[in-house]
């Protein structure tokens, strides 16, 4: 028998050790930056005994201005002006106009942001906007 013959053939197989431990990691990248990731704006809503609105998975997504405890505007966790705001609401209700427009207040917001808030809206042109609340704390 010839040195040739006596020789290993090649193993073809892919070594996946290295691809588990890039998995573990990117899993535990993601379980610690989600939470952060939803935070958004810290707003403390008043509570009310109102009936929750039905969701319609085929609605577009609701434009959600939020008002904080010192009178800031915020759409999507960003602050805004009231300029931004008329602007913003006013171009989505050209191009979605079945879109729910909501507001956030604040529980310790001045009465007065809020009403500014949804009379900025409604010089967008949007015809309903609705408060947003929470549900009591069942003690």
């Amino acid at each position: 028998m010839s040195y040739r013959s006596r020789k290993r053939k090649p193993i073809a197989e892919i070594n996946v050790v290295p691809y588990i431990d890039v998995m573990l990691v990117l899993l535990i990248i993601f379980m610690v930056t989600a939470p952060l990731l939803t935070e958004g704006v810290k707003i403390d809503l008043p509570q009310t005994n109102s009936n929750p609105v039905d969701f319609n998975p085929e609605a577009p997504e609701p434009f959600i201005l939020t008002v904080d405890a010192g009178g800031q505007y915020y759409i999507d966790d960003l602050e805004k002006t009231p300029e931004d705001v008329l602007i913003a609401a006013s171009a989505l209700y050209r191009l979605k106009p079945q879109t729910d427009f909501l507001v956030r207040g604040d529980r310790a917001a001045v009465y007065d942001d809020v009403l500014q808030a949804m009379v900025l809206l409604k010089e967008a042109g949007v015809e309903t906007v609705s408060l947003v609340t929470s549900p009591p704390e069942n003690n």
